[in-house]
């Protein structure tokens, strides 16, 4: 083989579950130095201000070819999600996925997704992965660490909003966290969902946690320690589940992987104010000019909001990075409500990736597959 021949690993969904994808504790902890390496800015994601979630394909409401796919509210779209990442991983990838509602009635998930390395120096290919489970634990390993730094102590209660897959590893990765909780409520907007994400997470986490559902936002947060929003959501905020600051515990967590509404006075008053990556909030400021929340669901850009408002100071936006080296406080007392924002990004999905990636080889898992032997237009 000359060192112009290019190989590189196919990881199937199944080869991913054997090289350990579900493995959530140690996904926190990946999580944990990635965060750490964008507090650092030991990375690149798009865009000139290198921060951009990605680039997404959108289509038109309408269109006068015939075989164009048209926005008709069912989350049609492609995106590409590029990302290189310091550290430990010292590698480039990109997640790309397309996405459409109505896959699930064709038994498939909304989104389909994969995720490519390359080599940061050629660009070769180092592996291409199913990354549907992926995504789903990157995702929920994120409030695994928010969890860890600045849940209270003596958590024993979680709340989560939306009974899919991001609720789910979201709770996991919440449990794995505060292995103290012993009740969890689940709200949801179908009966059906509801009473499966009950029956599925009641079996797995039998002896340990009791499950059950409950009909309304104020049930789900009341007497609540750790609260997960992982429900779907659009870009009116008025649709969003609404918390009003009366019925949050003192020392309550909040997480907001998807959307949710809180009145801004009361935040900026009662709250401590997270995010998972600061310059992602303000890349976000930059390409959904003011009022950004709403455009964007994700509830740290209503405190990127809040700062145009002059309601909170740029420094009240408090990264989790900081919080991890010490140089913030992330809990002040066993009273403080905590705000956590996840916005999710691919740096994510690279690390993730490469974990996977380095075990699957380790383990002799996967499917060589060959780009050139020598390439033909060098």
């Amino acid at each position: 083989m000359s060192e112009q021949t290019i190989d590189f690993l196919f990881l199937s969904e199944e080869d991913m579950i054997k090289a350990g994808v579900r493995d959530m504790g140690a996904c926190i902890d990946t999580m944990e130095e990635v965060i750490s390496c964008l507090n650092k800015g030991d990375y690149v994601m798009g865009g000139q201000n290198h921060n951009s979630h990605g680039s997404q394909l959108c289509f038109p409401k309408t269109s006068p070819f015939p075989n164009m796919p048209v926005d008709e509210g069912d989350d049609r779209r492609f995106m590409a999600m590029p990302a290189y990442l310091g550290g430990s991983f010292d590698l480039a990838g990109m997640k790309w996925y397309g996405s459409n509602s109505a896959n699930r009635d064709k038994g498939l998930p909304r989104s389909i997704l994969t995720v490519m390395l390359n080599d940061k120096d050629t660009g070769a290919p180092l592996a291409l992965m199913s990354a549907n489970i992926l995504s789903a634990m990157r995702t929920g390993a994120i409030p695994g660490v928010g969890a860890r730094y600045l849940a209270g102590k003596d958590a024993i209660s979680c709340g989560i909003c939306g009974p899919g897959v991001m609720g789910k590893t979201s709770l996991e990765a919440i449990l794995t966290a505060c292995p103290g909780i012993k009740e969890v409520k689940v709200k949801g907007r179908g009966r059906k969902s509801l009473e499966a994400f009950v029956k599925s997470e009641g079996a797995k986490y039998a002896g340990r946690v009791e499950i059950r559902a409950v009909d309304t936002v104020e049930e789900l947060v009341k007497d609540t320690d750790v609260i997960c929003f992982a429900n779907s959501g659009n870009t009116d905020p008025s649709t969003y589940p609404l918390v009003k600051g009366e019925w949050l515990k003192k020392g309550a967590l909040i997480i907001g992987v998807s959307c949710f509404e809180l009145d801004q006075d009361f935040m900026a008053e009662n709250c401590s104010l997270i995010v998972d990556n600061t310059a992602l909030y303000e890349a976000w400021a930059e390409e959904f000019p003011y009022p950004s929340f709403g455009m964007n669901n994700i509830i740290g850009s209503k405190f990127t909001d809040m700062i145009h408002d002059g309601l909170i100071k740029k420094e009240d936006m408090i990264d989790l990075g900081d919080v991890i080296s010490g140089k913030r406080p992330g809990r002040k007392s066993d009273e403080d409500i905590i705000i956590f924002s996840v916005g999710g990004m691919p740096v994510e999905d690279v690390a993730w990736g490469k974990v996977c990636y380095e075990r699957a080889k380790a383990l002799g898992i996967g499917q060589s597959l060959r780009l050139w032997d020598k390439p033909e237009m060098a």
